[in-house]
């Protein structure tokens, strides 16, 4: 198993949690069209590649993808760059990276590698997993390269809406957690997190948040920044019907509230099956998030789509 799949097992094994102890607390009868719940179906890793970013658009303009993230130290982060000039309309987020996890696609830091020195191994790659960025990444370094991937999408034209953390890593330290929300605060961008940061199955999983996580909901909410009641992610491999659905039954299990469900869509070709070995497996999202009957299953179970642009400016406070 790869750095990036032992990661996102990982973080699939703690939102899991959430999502279903949200579930099963909150909604009784959760397929009830009376329980209001909304969704952002959110893109991961648009600018990794050519293949992605086709299939992201794809995605957003036939399907029911709301909303995308952008790895802007990626060598095809130009070219979706330019679409999001374009269309200023749809919604975009920075996918904060400290990590560069395939074997042999690799990127470096948007900052000067000798500003940033703890971040990049002995190849000048950012580290392939996040053991080796607790382990030796220094937090003004990161405040640095991490400044610089949202002042980069700005210079590039694209319109923000939000910020998140690529494989969790922002997630796996308690002082990075802390500039992960301190970065959402200072350019007024909501982040992926959620209302379980409090519950204990989450702390287990993610010990950054022990003693944090209801200082770090006050800091949102006290700068009018809204936080998710639940966060899907599905990055298991399987035959696509069987993929179908488990995506069906996580949208049945929905909270109340805006979720979200992370998707990472790619078109299964020569150029992304020789970057990772998850290309059919997100050849199978975007033929999903595509699929007409999805967006149908949605509308029966009752649930809207959103994205974060409609979310903070719905719990915006005069």
């Amino acid at each position: 198993m790869n750095p990036k799949t032992l990661a996102l097992a990982t973080f699939l094994a703690a939102l899991a949690n959430w999502c279903c102890g949200a579930a099963q607390a909150q909604v009784a009868g959760a397929g009830s069209s009376k329980v209001k719940r909304s969704l952002i179906v959110h893109a991961d890793d648009a600018g990794m590649s050519h293949s992605v970013n086709l299939a992201t658009i794809e995605a957003m303009e036939k399907g029911i993808v709301t909303s995308t993230s952008i790895l802007v130290p990626c060598p095809w982060f130009g070219e979706f760059a330019a679409y999001a000039r374009k269309h200023p309309d749809r919604d975009y987020g920075i996918h904060l990276t400290l990590t560069s996890e395939w074997e042999l696609y690799r990127w470096g830091p948007v900052a000067p590698r000798d500003q940033v020195p703890s971040l990049v191994d002995k190849d000048g790659y950012l580290w392939r997993d996040n053991g080796p960025v607790v382990a030796n990444v220094k937090l003004k370094e990161a405040e640095i390269e991490l400044r610089a991937q949202i002042e980069r999408a700005r210079q590039f034209g694209v319109p923000l809406s939000h910020l998140d953390t690529h494989m969790g890593t922002l997630l796996s330290r308690p002082d990075l957690l802390e500039l992960y929300v301190n970065l959402a605060i200072e350019y007024n961008l909501p982040i992926m997190f959620t209302t379980q940061a409090t519950d204990p199955r989450m702390q287990l999983a993610y010990p950054a948040l022990r003693g944090r996580g209801k200082q770090l909901l006050d800091a949102l909410d006290h700068h009018h920044l809204p936080v998710l009641a639940s966060v899907v992610m599905l990055y298991q491999s399987g035959e696509h019907e069987a993929r179908k659905e488990r995506y069906l039954n996580a949208f049945e299990k929905l909270p109340e509230g805006v979720s979200e469900v992370i998707v990472h869509c790619g078109i299964d070709n020569a150029e992304l099956s020789a970057i990772t070995s998850s290309s059919t497996l997100r050849d199978s999202d975007r033929r999903i998030v595509t699929d007409p009957q999805t967006r149908a299953d949605l509308e029966r179970l009752g649930v809207s789509l959103t994205n974060w642009k409609r979310f903070q400016a719905a719990t915006a406070r005069p």
